[in-house]
Order: structure tokens, then C-alpha cells, then sequence
């Protein structure tokens, strides 16, 4: 047989990963915050875009607010699956928008405390010239309180002057933020070219700042100064703080022959210890955590649970066709024809793709509050085990788009906030015959519950706990009760006996 070229017309389909489609499958892994960024720096690039968040503005596209029944959910079949189905979302189609609607949405009391401040004059009184009680809190715009350096250098500056300025300076740059020294004096000494006795002598110092106990190098030394501080700081109190890794194993009785006390000295001693603070630099830090926005409320109703979105962190994104049309009536080369149209495409594909999401989002949230019903109604040991298949399947979507639409998202309900992800969740086989499973997560709240309620005489070792599980159906392993237990940092059995009779001496 002859080899030659030749020429072959082959007929073939391919998923192409478009940008309209890659921006698809990253807005649904985004919360609703992060959804308001993107969108701003979107209103930054596209001209033909704006913000729909004005109480004069027209109501958003049909599905971007939207409450739906989770028994009786009839959403369209739509989401990130759909639009590869369709691999374009270009096209310029009119909005399905009445902008001669009457009708406007609240987005909750924010709007409506600004439209009373409105009312009011900008918060006061129309005929008194004073401040309404609702009016902006004013101190909270004061500046912040300063922090643990800050506060420690005001001091030295007040009590040292020149060299040992300098060599505060130096040690006070190095407390962690917990109020330890993390410095070397040997080395501190040898870098500012002085004796290592004074660096030690304005340590000594720095010792007696405010807060108590900063500038320490270890646990014991803080503690130390505290005592110091209270006049408690005998010989005893010295020998049981050199030994405090005995008093964490809990081993009293060689403490009391080493402090020389009885035992009701010991229990006065270190009843004492615990009025301490281990970290004083932290009553200076503002470190706060971030606060969890919910993207879904979920609320009980007559018919079921109802699965709102959040609307008021919701952005809304209008396309402003009365500015195309002025551009595209003006004079213009083919350039800036292009670019038009690409503005207009990408403008429709985003509102689309927003609109798709929130169905996509509130189709997920109801099958989760359909199958996890029992743990809305009687709490989290009714919670069962799910998967992100088993959810994809009973929607009809693929499991990459279930878990992109779980990712950083967070639900509000009568019971608190909790992720998405919270609900998925393994199995644990069920005593009872009947092949069922239990949570992971309900197994773990019943081994709290009963750890939580044990006699401080009669400490629960982990066979115990698997025999009582069992007795409530859940067939558990020795070695999976004690992986529950150190998830829930809780102690064994023998560190919860040393704890609980610490305790009873401390009280």
C-alpha cells in the first residue's frame, strides 16, 4: 500500500472554555461579598453598566431576588451546567425588566433608617436643632486605641532617657504581641555595643510597665511578676511556678512535697494562678474577626421552610441601553464598533450569569434544607449524612458545580449560621438492622453531650462511650470515638479526671 498525503474533513464537538464561561463558573464559587467586588471593578471596565442598588431605580432582573418553598421548589433547570450547554451567553437580548413598576425592593432596615435620617433633617431635630436619639453614633469614628508597643514606648520614654531609651526601644520592638520578649539579650548587648548587665537592668524595667507581667520570657517569669504585683510571690509560690509542668499533668501530691504545703494551701495557691493572665500584651490587641455574612436565610412557614437570599449583599447590575444607543447613533469607525458591541455582550452575559447563579444557589440550599429537615427541627444529633453527589443527582447538576456553589457560603436559620458545607457530612453504620447511617456530626454531639454530663467520680473512658453509643444505635469503633473526641478537643479520660480534680481543689 502506497503512503501519500492526503486530505480528511472530520465533524466533531469540544468543550471550549470560553471567558464568558470561565467568569460563569467563578462567580458561583464567590460569596455575596465577594460577588459586590467583582461586580465593582466590572462597573470600573463597562461603561454600559451600572449599580441598581438606588431606592429609584428599577427592580432587578427576575431571579436575582427571589424566595422559594423548599417542599414545593419549581425552579427552571438552569445553573453553571446550562451554560456550558449553550457555550455562548452573548447575544443582546432585551432585559425582561418593567421599569414602570411601581413597586420597589426594601432591602431591609438600613434603607429604612436612612429614609427616617432623610425625613429627619440628616438626623436631627427639625425644630430643636438637636440630635434625634437614632442620629449616627459619632464616637464611633474616634481614632483607635493604640497598641501594645505604642503603649510600652509612651512609658519608657516617661521613665528612661538616652542610652537606656534606646535600649528599651530595642527590646520593646521584639514583645510578641502576647507581651513576651522574644529577644536574645546576649545578642541585643553585642549589637548596641554594651554590657550585658544593662540590658538585664532596664529589662528590669520594662518589667514594671503596664500591663503586669509584659516583657516576661517564659510562662513562669510572667506569672512571677503578677504575683510580685499582688504581694504573693513567696517561697512556695516560687517553687510551684518552676514546676508548673507538674501542675499540668496534675500531679498534686508531688507539688505539696515539693512546696512544702497541705493540701488546702495548694488549692489557695493555685485558685491564685488562675486569676493571672498568661497573655497580658493581648488586653492591646484590636484584632478582631472578620463578621460571616449569610448569603440564604432559611425560615420556617405554614407550607415548609422558606430559602430567601440575602438581597441587601446582594449587588444589582443594570444595563444602561440608553447610553448604547447614543454611542452607537454616533459617528464611529469600526474599532469602536467592536468594542461596543463586546461592552453590550459582556454586560448581558454577566447579568445572565448572575441571574443564573441566585436560581443555581437556591436550588442547591432547598434540596439541602429537604433532606437535612430533621436537623432544622430538632438539632444537630438529627443531622444525616450527605454527599455532593448525592445532592447533584437529585438536582440533575454535575458534583464540580454543587461543591462551587457550597464553597463560602453561609446560611442563617432559627438554630444559627452555619456553612454550606457543613451539612456534607460522613456516615456511621447504624446498629439498628435497618442499613441506615448516622452523621459524623450527630455522633460527635452525642459524645459531647455525654462527656458534658459525666459524674466528676465516675469519668467516661472510651470503651464506655462506645458502649453507650451503641445502646442509642450507633455502631462505632473504639478508635473513631477517640478521633470524635480529639476533633472536639476534648481531653481522655485520664486528663479529664486530672482536670476535674484540679478544679475541685481550686474551688
Amino acid at each position: 500500500m502506497a503512503l501519500g498525503p492526503r486530505l480528511d474533513i472530520r465533524q466533531s464537538q469540544s468543550l471550549v472554555m470560553t471567558p464568558q464561561l470561565q467568569q460563569a463558573i467563578k462567580l458561583l464559587a464567590l460569596s455575596n461579598l465577594e460577588i459586590e467586588a467583582f461586580v465593582a471593578g466590572e462597573l470600573e471596565k463597562n461603561p454600559l453598566l451600572e449599580s441598581g442598588g438606588g431606592d429609584d431605580g428599577p427592580p432587578a432582573p427576575d431571579g436575582i431576588d427571589q424566595t422559594v418553598e423548599a417542599p414545593t421548589l419549581s425552579a427552571e433547570t438552569g445553573g453553571a451546567d446550562d451554560l456550558i450547554a449553550q457555550g455562548l451567553g452573548g447575544a443582546d437580548s432585551p432585559l425582561d425588566v418593567d421599569h414602570g413598576a411601581d413597586s420597589f425592593i426594601d432591602d431591609g432596615p438600613g434603607d429604612r433608617m436612612a429614609e427616617a435620617h432623610g425625613a429627619s433633617g440628616g438626623g436631627t431635630d427639625a425644630l430643636s436643632g438637636s440630635y434625634a436619639e437614632d442620629a449616627p453614633d459619632f464616637d464611633s469614628f474616634a481614632a483607635p486605641d493604640i497598641g501594645l508597643q505604642e503603649h510600652l514606648m509612651g512609658q519608657a520614654r516617661a521613665a528612661l532617657s538616652g542610652m537606656d531609651l534606646l535600649i528599651a526601644t530595642q527590646l520593646i520592638g521584639q514583645i510578641s504581641e502576647a507581651g513576651y520578649l522574644e529577644a536574645n539579650l546576649l545578642a541585643t548587648a553585642h549589637g548596641l555595643g554594651i554590657p550585658l548587665f544593662d540590658v538585664e537592668r532596664v529589662l528590669g524595667v520594662i518589667h514594671t510597665f503596664d500591663p503586669t507581667g509584659v516583657g516576661a520570657r517564659s510562662l513562669s517569669e510572667c506569672l512571677a511578676l503578677q504575683a510580685k504585683e499582688a504581694d504573693r510571690y513567696d517561697p512556695c509560690m516560687a517553687r510551684l511556678l518552676a514546676n508548673l509542668d507538674l501542675l499540668a499533668k496534675g500531679a498534686l501530691p508531688q507539688l505539696r512535697r515539693i512546696c512544702g504545703v497541705d493540701e488546702e494551701d495548694m488549692a489557695d495557691m493555685i485558685a491564685e494562678l488562675r486569676g493571672y493572665d498568661p497573655k497580658p500584651g493581648l488586653q492591646f490587641s484590636h484584632d478582631r474577626a472578620a463578621p460571616v455574612t449569610p448569603d440564604l436565610f432559611v425560615r420556617p412557614t405554614r407550607e415548609g421552610w422558606a430559602i430567601e437570599v440575602n438581597s441587601a449583599t446582594l449587588p444589582r447590575v443594570l444595563i444602561n441601553r440608553s447610553y448604547y444607543v447614543e454611542l452607537a447613533s454616533g459617528p464611529q469607525d469600526k474599532t469602536a464598533k467592536a468594542w461596543l458591541a463586546d461592552c453590550l455582550a459582556s454586560a448581558n452575559w454577566l447579568v445572565k450569569a448572575l441571574d443564573q447563579r441566585q436560581k443555581t444557589i437556591i436550588k442547591v440550599a432547598s434540596e439541602i434544607v429537604r433532606t437535612q429537615e430533621a436537623f432544622f427541627q430538632q438539632g444537630v444529633a438529627h443531622l444525616k449524612p450527605l454527599t455532593l453527589k448525592a445532592v447533584a443527582d437529585t438536582i440533575g447538576m454535575h458534583e464540580s458545580t454543587v461543591s462551587r456553589v457550597t464553597s463560602n457560603k453561609y446560611l442563617s436559620c432559627p438554630r444559627g449560621l452555619y456553612e454550606l458545607k457543613y451539612f456534607f457530612t460522613s456516615g456511621v453504620a447504624s446498629s439498628g438492622g435497618d442499613g441506615g447511617s448516622v452523621s459524623a456530626e450527630a455522633v460527635k454531639s452525642h459524645i459531647k453531650a455525654l462527656i458534658g454530663a459525666e459524674d466528676p467520680q465516675a469519668i467516661l473512658s472510651d470503651d464506655t462511650l462506645v458502649d453507650l453509643l451503641r445502646a442509642k444505635g450507633m455502631d462505632i469503633a473504639r478508635r473513631t470515638v477517640a478521633k470524635y473526641r480529639e476533633a472536639l478537643g476534648i481531653g481522655s479520660s485520664v486528663q479529664r479526671r486530672r482536670q476535674k480534680a484540679l478544679k475541685g481543689k481550686a474551688a
